[in-house]
């Protein structure tokens, strides 16, 4: 049903009425997604065609994982463990995406992969995209596996020393290290592990396909199994095509013992109310985030930003209260002891850049403010929405927004409207596009002139075509495929791996 490629070329430079130049667009649209889906399938064939390792699950894991947890796996949970473990049985790498909206309990899915390959004998390393993350995630895995005493963990990250680090890559090379959790420390050329098994990739989107690649590539005798993790959910269209050569496990029911977290929409005007709220929770026992999305003022951005911004709120609005601050540029030592400051209750006001969209686990915080909210994306809004709520309290996140547009106020007014991570993420690559969106540059994707990932219509018939051309030829060897190859070369050369 398509036009012919000689007349869509011409129809989309001359066309003929504006119906002809529609169907010149859908035409190369088409081939474009069709391009990109058979480059995606040809990963997935060259990750299938790698050696695996089948590690099998002990009869009784995962129950006995569950006894020692203070909750009940949800179903959603159960069936990613399921999909998982059968994964790994295999002898084909598994390459699998665990996709889950804040708070959905994506960590004790992977705990369970990573003591299923733990006690076969196998080590696993689990990669986050920040020290915060990643001594986050050391604390959560650590206090459940004190019921596992004979796991060996170890936390690897570029801010330790270089005596540190030398002892922790001489243990995992020689296999006295079960776990390590790390940050892009794990693939710099002097790690190297005794047996990997497992590989965890925790925000995977905020690494490159070449970073992912060289943590699998440290097992030399055989390709560990992958198991990617995103709190940002993806819209299925975009997840088809940016993680096309994966498999896909959705958490998508939240566990019983979350909060709903009431969220507001306000103007500057309002600040001062806003302030006087966050008094009254901090009289109560709570403690309150204020976000701010700089970490300097900069005559081209006029943003409000932390560090200014800490200086006056100590010093003109709460003069009485004890705040903290964290930003992207302090040290590792720094940022540790403000973190923890803040989750001994030692501090009621962390004042932070978007550093603490991740890894902050602190439940009787209460208070999310948002300042210049406008300048973020509604799945990031969402992230830094899920730091509250943690805890049988029941929290606020204040939007303030520094634009009166409507357009701007609207936006926002979507993150009150509902707390679904996957609403907000179709809502969010719709206004923004997926290269903002998700950062379709560090995905390793070619760049697309006239699709767009949005029409899922095109998108599903694209693939649909691709898997049946490539269960024909997956090579394109065939003569009829011969242009159809060289096109797909030329259209993923700019962006493959080195």
């Amino acid at each position: 049903h398509l036009q012919g490629l000689g007349e869509a070329l011409q129809q989309i430079h001359f066309p003929d009425s504006m119906e002809q130049a529609r169907q010149a667009r859908d035409r190369l649209a088409f081939d474009e997604l069709l391009l990109l889906q058979l480059g995606v399938l040809r990963k997935r064939q060259d990750w299938r065609s790698e050696p695996g390792i089948p590690i099998a699950s002990e009869p009784g894991l995962v129950h006995d994982l569950e006894a020692h947890l203070p909750y009940t796996l949800t179903g959603a949970q159960q069936r990613a463990i399921s999909e998982i473990l059968q994964d790994m049985t295999r002898s084909v790498p598994m390459s699998r995406l665990l996709q889950g909206d804040v708070g959905s309990g994506k960590t004790i899915v992977a705990l369970a992969a990573i003591l299923t390959a733990v006690r076969a004998g196998f080590q696993a390393a689990l990669m986050a995209p920040t020290s915060i993350l990643a001594e986050q995630h050391m604390r959560t895995i650590s206090g459940i596996l004190e019921y596992y005493p004979k796991v060996r963990m170890g936390l690897l990250l570029g801010g330790q020393t270089a005596l540190e680090k030398e002892a922790m890559r001489r243990a995992l090379a020689e296999g006295e290290i079960d776990l390590v959790v790390g940050t892009h420390a794990l693939i710099q050329d002097e790690v190297s592990f005794k047996r990997l098994g497992l590989v965890v990739v925790d925000e995977q989107h905020r690494f490159g396909v070449e970073q992912r690649q060289t943590l699998r590539a440290k097992s030399i005798a055989w390709s560990p199994h992958l198991l990617a993790m995103s709190a940002t959910p993806i819209p299925r269209t975009l997840a088809l095509t940016l993680y096309g050569d994966m498999e896909l496990s959705v958490l998508d029911e939240l566990p019983p013992n979350r909060q709903p977290v009431v969220t507001a929409v306000r103007t500057a005007s309002s600040r001062e109310g806003i302030y006087r709220f966050i008094r009254d929770q901090i009289s109560a026992g709570h403690q309150a985030y204020i976000i701010y999305p700089l970490v300097e003022e900069s005559e081209a951005v006029e943003a409000r930003a932390a560090v200014e911004e800490h200086d006056r709120l100590a010093q003109e609005v709460f003069p009485q209260l004890r705040l903290g601050l964290l930003h992207g540029r302090i040290g590792a030592e720094e940022k540790e002891r403000v973190m923890s400051q803040f989750r001994e209750g030692q501090l009621d006001i962390l004042v932070s850049t978007a550093v603490v969209e991740v890894g902050m686990d602190v439940p009787n915080a209460t208070v999310m403010l948002i300042e210049g909210a406008e300048r973020f994306g509604l799945a990031q809004l969402h992230q830094f929405r899920g730091r509250v709520g943690r805890g049988s309290s029941r929290s606020y996140c204040i939007l303030v927004s520094d634009s009166t547009t409507e357009e701007s106020l609207q936006r926002l007014q979507i993150m009150a409207e509902t707390e679904d991570g996957f609403v907000l993420a179709e809502k969010d690559l719709e206004m923004r596009g997926p290269g903002d969106f998700i950062g379709v540059r560090q995905s390793g994707l070619p760049e697309l002139r006239l699709a767009q990932v949005t029409d899922r219509v095109t998108l599903e018939q694209a693939r649909a075509e691709a898997l049946q051309i490539f269960a024909q030829d997956p090579d394109l060897s065939e003569s009829r495929h011969r242009a159809l190859a060289e096109h797909a070369e030329a259209f993923w050369r700019p962006v493959s791996p080195a």
